[in-house]
């Protein structure tokens, strides 16, 4: 089992930065891909980007050339910068591997002025 810690979200403003972290602790020798999901009101839950255990990455569309994702050992972050409003939902960290897959509780992240 893998277990799942977000971190860092929180109101910013359009044009602003934020850095999201995700803590995974237990068997985290398990995971062959960790990714960023997140989920705005009223709509489904989408891949923000993902990165795995060989250090290749995938980014949605939307976020290209704004949000970067990065993996540390155990820790894993999304830096994101020029938010729009648009980017304002709940996001989740992931964690995949060997038939298994962990969710983390959400963090809010909001791009309001």
């Amino acid at each position: 089992q893998v277990q799942l810690v977000e971190s860092g979200g929180g109101l910013v403003q359009p044009g602003g930065s934020l850095r999201l972290a995700c803590e995974a602790s237990g068997s985290i020798f398990r995971i062959n891909v960790m990714g960023w999901y997140r989920q705005a009101p009223g709509k489904e839950r989408e891949l923000v980007a993902a990165i795995f255990s060989g250090g290749s990455t995938n980014y949605a569309n939307s976020v290209k050339g704004r949000f970067t994702i990065s993996r540390v050992i155990n820790m894993m972050y999304l830096q994101m910068n020029s938010l729009k409003p648009e980017d304002t939902a709940v996001y989740y960290c992931n964690a995949a591997g060997y038939g298994t897959t962990s969710w983390g509780q959400g963090t809010l992240v909001t791009v309001s002025s």
